[in-house]
């Protein structure tokens, strides 16, 4: 019977896979397009969860935020201080915590009675630099998770992740408790309050207040999708992502409260560490909502990425190999007829890879001194050196020794005499194909093939 009821389900699973993918959708109305791409995308979130990164990730950010969490409202408690809106943090982490009912008070009540006892006077300079370490670490994870959700291969350079960061950490605590505080202040004005009792406004402004927490919420996603990542995000995918997000939040938060509710049997296991399981719980399940809302944006903003190949990227040699020159001749015709020069989004879109697999060979040769980056934003590139003095043998190299290291590389490898004999005649082949040839064969303009 089981063995049955498996079958009957890989098969209505093979059919529903089957529907939602192989229909065509170009005749079809915009609102069952959309409906057809929501499932879609939901169909590769499903997936992406199934494959743990996901998951993991959102793990690995309830630590770092147990270690951040006073350290971070701590600077920036001191930063709106200065401001005259510090008391608004304590009702923020009520509502942040609100799920969680009394647990979640209780949880509030610790972390603003632990920040009153930080003397920043006491730390000196290496308990202060400690501190802002601690908060600079937890965006620096939060920024990793969403590059990998956005499959972007590198990072900021130091000193701009560093004043990005303090820009978040120093700057956005007092843009979002000034909007709470004018919410707070709009809501208690006289004429909104004679407004609410009118017949006809007041069920509208009451609803409108209903809708000011979801729409701080959405705001705040969105907000994180459009600054964290580290690539250009359009500001409609983030706000879809940010509405997707903003929604799970609140209706997760709700069955969050009830399973609290219910929750005595824990307290029962676990006792007087009952409260910080469920604290752990729910920060694992706001972290993964985060980074589902990342997901919805990034396959909003790239449909050709909305496909059932593996997440798990891997090129083959002669993949690379030829992604590698392809890049170069790009760049270096660009260059050569001085054209605008190449970012990472237009050349994955003109040689129909993803972005992910672009970025990795543009990284490698980077990294080789074969390419460079642009102060732009989003960064351009341009060739590392004179085309006519950037052999075509030093590209192939990169991609041929990547992964090599001192301690394993074919030259570590035992003597095997026919093996051997093979192996130079084809490295020599390779030689004999690439001699003599430079970039700049490739960037000649009856090279460019469009």
């Amino acid at each position: 019977w089981i063995l049955i009821m498996g079958f009957n389900l890989k098969t209505l699973h093979d059919q529903l896979t089957s529907y939602i993918w192989e229909t065509p959708t170009d005749t079809m109305s915009k609102t069952k397009q959309a409906a057809f791409i929501a499932l879609r995308i939901g169909h590769l979130l499903i997936r992406d969860l199934g494959y743990g990164q996901l998951n993991m990730r959102a793990m690995g950010l309830v630590y770092t935020t147990l270690l951040a969490i006073v350290p971070l409202i701590a600077v920036s408690f001191s930063v709106l201080k200065g401001f005259g809106v510090h008391n608004q943090i304590e009702p923020a982490l009520l509502n942040l915590f609100a799920p969680l009912g009394e647990k979640g008070v209780e949880i509030t009540n610790r972390i603003i009675e632990f920040v009153d006892n930080i003397k920043v006077t006491l730390l000196g300079s290496v308990g202060l630099a400690l501190l802002f370490y601690t908060v600079v670490s937890l965006m620096q994870k939060i920024e990793r998770a969403f590059n990998f959700t956005w499959r972007v291969s590198e990072h900021r350079p130091f000193s701009q992740r560093f004043s990005d960061y303090l820009t978040v950490v120093l700057i956005g605590p007092v843009l979002i408790f000034t909007a709470l505080g004018l919410t707070a202040t709009v809501e208690q004005h006289q004429l909104v309050q004679a407004a609410m009792q009118v017949e006809v406004i007041g069920p509208l402004l009451h609803f409108i207040g209903r809708l000011i927490p979801y729409m701080l919420v959405i705001a705040a996603f969105t907000f994180i999708y459009v600054f964290v990542p580290n690539t250009k995000v359009k500001i409609r995918a983030a706000l879809i992502g940010g509405v997707v997000a903003g929604i799970l939040w609140e209706s997760v938060g709700w069955g969050f409260a009830a399973f609290v509710v219910n929750s005595t049997k824990y307290a029962v296991i676990y006792s007087a560490f009952a409260t910080l399981i469920i604290l752990l719980i729910w920060l694992y399940v706001s972290w993964l909502i985060l980074l589902i809302g990342g997901s919805v944006a990034f396959y909003v903003q790239y449909p050709e990425q909305r496909n059932l190949e593996s997440r798990i990227l891997r090129l083959s040699n002669r993949m690379k190999e030829k992604l590698a020159l392809m890049i170069m001749a790009l760049i270096g015709q660009n260059y050569y007829q001085q054209r605008e020069a190449w970012t990472l989004d237009k050349l994955a879109k003109r040689l129909k890879v993803g972005s992910e697999a672009c970025g990795m060979m543009v990284v490698a040769l980077e990294d080789a001194g074969l390419l460079m980056r642009t102060a732009d934003d989003p960064p351009a590139y341009l060739p590392g050196h004179a085309l006519e003095t950037l052999p075509l043998q030093s590209i192939v190299d990169v991609v041929r020794e990547s992964g090599e290291t001192g301690y394993l590389s074919p030259e570590k490898l035992p003597a095997v005499k026919s093996v051997d004999t093979l192996y130079e005649g084809i490295e020599s082949a390779i030689d004999s194909a690439l001699a003599g040839r430079s970039l700049r064969d490739l960037s000649l303009p009856e090279q460019d093939e469009k």
